[in-house]
């Protein structure tokens, strides 16, 4: 970890926005990376509560209504696998972004790296937490946190906790994950059009910091922004005017748009 710290990184303390900016918001600090500004690591819910949708996925596993109804935001990840939803209070997401020449070429060698610092975090809140020893069968594709475990980025305390994903965007690789706070079953399998699954076999494979731990989400938090904080050696910082004003744009053209949530069109493809 050295070399990385010795490189100019920027914490962001935990902000709250709607989904489309919180994935904007990852292409942005991926151009300021390659470009030579400063590597981020941040912490960052969703509000309102949103389904980010896996960058494959299907849109007909999704029930619309329901979310219209909720009031649950639906966008579409970079990333693959399945959708998650991200509660407003019951979700803590984490983003690490930094140049690709400064990284291992190798994925596993990438995922174990930035990985290390939410081991650390999960030490912090006094749970002990472990990628996935052995693959599990999928029980259900759609539902990120239920489709077959893998080893190589999925964490587990007991049942699953956390979900890690990276994709490279403009010379930069981009690591972002969730770390279950708090489980609603019926409110995250309600968001698919499934009636297959119930609640029960939801909570035998997840399993939540709450659950594990007993402590509060702002100290799950802010174990998390401690731990990427000093992983990195990182100095608390904030997004620029630029940033954020860029952020919008794409948040607007892309990541609310019909044609990339519902047909994974990208109307800022050149």
């Amino acid at each position: 970890m050295t070399d990385l710290a010795d490189r100019e990184w920027r914490l962001i303390p935990e902000e709250s926005r709607p989904g489309p900016m919180q994935m904007a918001l990852e292409e942005v600090a991926a151009e300021t990376a390659a470009a030579g500004g400063p590597r981020t690591v941040r912490v960052y819910s969703w509000e309102p509560s949103t389904l980010s949708l896996g960058y494959q996925q299907e849109e007909s596993t999704v029930d619309w209504d329901v979310c219209e109804q909720e009031e649950i935001t639906v966008t579409r990840r970079q990333t693959g696998g399945g959708g998650i939803y991200h509660d407003s209070t019951g979700d803590i997401s984490y983003s690490i972004v930094a140049p690709t020449t400064e990284l291992p070429g190798d994925l596993m060698e990438c995922y174990e790296l930035l990985c290390a610092p939410i081991f650390d975090a999960f030490e912090r809140m006094g749970i002990d937490a472990a990628f996935a020893a052995d693959r599990q069968p999928s029980i259900y594709d759609p539902s990120c946190y239920l489709r077959k475990i893998n080893p190589a980025h999925d964490i587990v305390a007991g049942g699953k906790i956390s979900g890690n994903a990276q994709y490279r965007q403009r010379d930069a690789v981009i690591q972002h994950g969730s770390l279950s706070y708090a489980v609603d079953p019926d409110r995250h399998l309600g968001v698919f059009r499934t009636e297959e699954i119930t609640a029960d076999q939801f909570t035998e494979r997840v399993t939540s910091i709450r659950e594990q731990a007993g402590i509060d989400r702002a100290a799950a938090v802010d174990a998390v922004e401690t731990a990427l904080a000093s992983w990195a050696a990182a100095v608390e910082g904030e997004w620029t005017n630029d940033e954020l004003e860029q952020a919008r744009e794409i948040a607007e053209q892309k990541y609310a748009s019909e044609a990339w949530n519902r047909d994974r069109v990208d109307p800022l493809a050149e």
